[in-house]
C-alpha cells in the first residue's frame, strides 16, 4: 500500500511539474518568439485533466475530500458514523457508474480513432476518467466498510494559543 501510494504522489509531481513547465514554455515562446510547440497547448489541457483525477485519487486515499459536515458535527457519534458509510456509499456508487459509462465511451473512442494531439490517440488521453474514477469508488467502497477517523475539530481557544505559540517563539 505504501508503494501505490508513493507511486500516486510521484506521478502526480511529476504530472504537474511537466504541466508547469510546458505551460511557461509555451507562454515564453509565444511572447518572445512568436512560437511554440504546435501541440502544447493540447497537452496542457490533457495534463490538467489528468491532473485533477490523479489528484482526486490522492484525496480518496484518506477521506480528505470537500465535505460537508454540518450535520455530522452535531450527531452523536454512533449517527456520524452511519451518516459518513451512507455518504461513502452514495459517493462508491456515483464514481463506479462515471467509471462504467466512461469506459464505455473510452471504448468507442479507440474505435473511432481520433487523434488527440501529436500523434497521441484520444482514448489513451480519456483513459485516465474510467481508471481514475474506478479506483476512487474502491477507495470509497473501503471508507463504507470502515471510515477513517475525522480530524478533530480546532476549536477557537486551541487555535488562538497555537497563534501565540508562533508568535512568540524566535523566528527561525
Amino acid at each position: 500500500m505504501k508503494f501505490i501510494r508513493g507511486l500516486e504522489t510521484g506521478v502526480l509531481v511529476l504530472l504537474l511539474s511537466s504541466m508547469l513547465a510546458l505551460a511557461a514554455y509555451q507562454v515564453l515562446a509565444r511572447n518572445f518568439f512568436d512560437g511554440g510547440i504546435l501541440w502544447g497547448d493540447a497537452a496542457v489541457r490533457v495534463m490538467v485533466l489528468w491532473g485533477a483525477l490523479l489528484g482526486a485519487m490522492v484525496a480518496a486515499r484518506a477521506d480528505e475530500h470537500i465535505r460537508i459536515d454540518l450535520l455530522t458535527r452535531y450527531a452523536s457519534p454512533g449517527v456520524a458514523l452511519a451518516m459518513r458509510r451512507l455518504t461513502s456509499a452514495f459517493t462508491t456508487i456515483v464514481c463506479a457508474l462515471v467509471a462504467y459509462y466512461s469506459g464505455i465511451f473510452v471504448i468507442d473512442e479507440r474505435s473511432y480513432g481520433e487523434v488527440a494531439f501529436a500523434e497521441v490517440p484520444a482514448w489513451i488521453c480519456q483513459a485516465i476518467v474510467p481508471v481514475g474514477m474506478g479506483l476512487i469508488a474502491l477507495r470509497y467502497l473501503g471508507h463504507t466498510i470502515s471510515p477513517p477517523p475525522l480530524p478533530q475539530p480546532v476549536s477557537a481557544s486551541d487555535a488562538a494559543k497555537d497563534t501565540a505559540a508562533d508568535e512568540s517563539s524566535p523566528a527561525q
